[in-house]
This record gives structure tokens, C-alpha cells and sequence, in this order.
């Protein structure tokens, strides 16, 4: 794993470099604390994830070096400049208030300028409300627009 950034001592985030049997576990366990409605990460697509050069995948871990959140940064090129977007942003219940979404949302921001993103954009559920303070404090903007999605997979 490559060092992205360095929080807090009790927080370390990196991007995993190749997918261990801990970090298909680690999925296992967030994932379901995002979403009820998703199925865990599977091995094949964190290895696609790693290797995407549109995509990087941040783990944050705790001072015993356990997996405890994780963020997607996508970084692509439109027309009007680079751009990024922040998903799936999730840190384990025990965890949580600790400084991990902070550590997380740093190191994605400083990959994301290094880049060259005129701008990075991410959506958050209103009842998470943790979720929400934490990226106002970081200095997220809430934008007046209309998210439509259309469901293409059956």
C-alpha cells in the first residue's frame, strides 16, 4: 500500500495497491453499514477498482491497523475541466466520531487537487447527519440542483 495521507496517529488512510483476503473481509463488514440494498464489494471488483486509473480507493485504518472506513475518489476529464466525485464514503459504527471521515476526506480532496479537479462533488443521503456535518466543516458546499438517476441495470 501507498501512504496518501496521515491524518491523525490514530488514523493512517492508503490506497491498497492489490486486494487481500482482509480487505474483501473489511468490505464485507462496511459495505452492509452503508447500504442495506448493496451486496459487499466483491474480490473482482476491488481488483477492477485498483486498477482503474479513474478510480482510487482510500482505506483508512485505526492505531492496531485495522480497517475501520473507506471512500472512492473518481477523477475524470468533461469538456469544462477535470472533475472529481466522492462515493461510498463509509466509516465502522465503532469508529465513527473518531476522525476517520476527516482522514479519509482529506487524503481524497489532496488526491483530487494533485489531479488537477476544478472541483470535487459528492451527495448525501439528508438523514445522514454525521456524514453531512463533517463535509460542511471540510468546506463542501450544499449546491442548488437537480440529481436525476435512471436505473439501467434490470
Amino acid at each position: 500500500m501507498t501512504d496518501a495521507a496521515n491524518h491523525s496517529p490514530a488514523v493512517t488512510v492508503s490506497e491498497p495497491t492489490e486486494v487481500t483476503e482482509e480487505l474483501v473481509e473489511a468490505f464485507a463488514a462496511l459495505i452492509p453499514q452503508l447500504s442495506s440494498s448493496s451486496p459487499p464489494t466483491s474480490r473482482a471488483e476491488l481488483v477492477e477498482m485498483i486498477r482503474s486509473e479513474a478510480d482510487t480507493l482510500f482505506v483508512a485504518r485505526d492505531v492496531d491497523g485495522r480497517i475501520v472506513g473507506t471512500l472512492t475518489l473518481a477523477v475524470f476529464r468533461i469538456p469544462t475541466g477535470v472533475r472529481a466525485w466522492i462515493e461510498d464514503v463509509v466509516v465502522d459504527d465503532g469508529a465513527r466520531g473518531k476522525g476517520v471521515g476527516d482522514a479519509l476526506v482529506d487524503a481524497a480532496v489532496i488526491k483530487a487537487r494533485a489531479a488537477g479537479a476544478k472541483t470535487v462533488d459528492l451527495t448525501s443521503r439528508p438523514s445522514r447527519e454525521a456524514a453531512n456535518r463533517l463535509y460542511v466543516r471540510k468546506g463542501f458546499e450544499l449546491r442548488t440542483t437537480n440529481v436525476y438517476r435512471i436505473v439501467v441495470d434490470p
